[in-house]
């Protein structure tokens, strides 16, 4: 059987060196999920088949994983993973935007391209969301993505990759296109505020990055746990602040000169840290919010009404931002690489899950390499 199966997936196809079949993650069941073999897909019109290199481990694959996550697949041939990048190897009819043999990374989301959100640039909150008949696809999420040998994407969700940009780094560019979306949304212009960021995870870490490229006067970022923070340090944060160790509100309005910050933004998912925005930020400010939550949070909105402050939320790596996360990475000004502390083979993806999950050995980006 063994060798069938390797027989299988070693015989090419007609016209090309791609295998018939590949080692896939597949989704059984909440907290089932097991490496199968699986047909390798094949592109259609507009699409791109990649053999992907590494794909990223998130917060939302815990979610899929227990079954929490809405618009999944079915269980029993879905596969996630929408942190992917890797190296073409067919491409679908009509495509000439890249060729075999390109290194590309990706955007999770192609919307449908047809309905109102989608022509403003607003693809992830696409309209046919989960609509596969209309268009829209999610990498990962509403169709198999990239905890896969090789994945299947459109070719408008996908980048070249410049030689400097590692295939490490790519993982998290992705992650910086969902912080530069938010900034984008806010208007795009930092220069000489001060901005707050919650949270010094993967999305926290690229967007204070972003911030301070983009020209912000000082970035102050918290959490709960020195090692993150460090690394925040190192990535240029101006100051960081450990929440378990000082009052976050309170140490924003002595670095603020008792004002607050022109832009808070909530990377975390903490509940409480919502509320902790709404008292950090300045009179006039703006929140934005691009963190998911276990449970329903509270904060004073009377509050943020009273202080005229700007609310704002996004979802995922809208508007065109992964390639500007390119551009910035290719300039040496995003740095992702260092943040991949975790890497695992396919084959452990479940052990990868449970290191993310119980934060063994403080993972801060986990990956699956192949």
């Amino acid at each position: 059987m063994v060798a069938q199966q390797a027989a299988a997936q070693a015989a090419p196809r007609p016209d090309s060196d791609v295998p018939e079949s590949m080692r896939a993650a597949v989704m059984f069941g909440p907290g089932d999920i097991r490496v199968v073999d699986k047909p390798v897909p094949r592109p259609g019109p507009g699409e791109v088949l990649v053999k992907v290199s590494v794909c990223g481990m998130c917060g939302t694959d815990l979610k899929i994983y227990d079954g929490h996550f809405p618009g999944t697949p079915p269980y029993g041939s879905y596969t996630p993973g929408h942190e992917w990048s890797g190296t073409v190897v067919e491409v679908g009819e009509t495509v000439d935007e890249v060729a075999v043999g390109d290194r590309v990374c990706i955007e999770a989301h192609h919307g449908c391209g047809r309905c109102e959100n989608c022509m403003a640039g607003l693809y992830t909150c696409c309209l046919n969301y989960g609509d596969v008949a209309k268009g829209h696809k999610a990498s990962g999420m509403t169709v198999d993505g990239g905890f896969a040998e090789y994945a299947i994407h459109h070719v408008a969700a996908l980048s070249r990759m410049p030689t400097n940009v590692s295939d490490l780094d790519a993982v998290l560019i992705t992650t910086a296109g969902t912080g530069l979306f938010g900034i984008d949304m806010i208007g795009g212009y930092l220069l000489g505020q001060d901005v707050v960021v919650f949270g010094p995870g993967p999305v926290g870490l690229m967007t204070a990055q972003a911030a301070k490229q983009l020209g912000a006067r000082q970035v102050i970022l918290v959490g709960t746990r020195d090692s993150r923070l460090a690394r925040g340090r190192d990535l240029g944060a101006d100051h960081t602040i450990n929440a378990r160790q000082s009052d976050p509100v309170a140490e924003i309005a002595r670095l603020t000169g008792g004002e607050g910050a022109d832009v808070v933004i909530e990377t975390s998912g903490n509940v409480a840290a919502p509320q902790q925005c709404v008292e950090a930020v300045r009179r006039g400010g703006t929140i934005l919010v691009v963190a998911f939550y276990p449970e329903p949070v509270t904060l004073d909105l009377s509050a943020v009404v009273r202080q005229g402050v700007q609310v704002h939320t996004t979802r995922g790596e809208g508007g065109n931002n992964v390639r500007r996360a390119l551009a910035l990475a290719d300039m040496g000004r995003l740095r992702g690489e260092e943040l991949v502390t975790h890497e695992f083979q396919l084959d452990d993806i479940a052990e990868a899950l449970r290191v993310v999950r119980e934060r063994d050995g403080d993972p801060l980006k986990a990956v699956i390499r192949f």
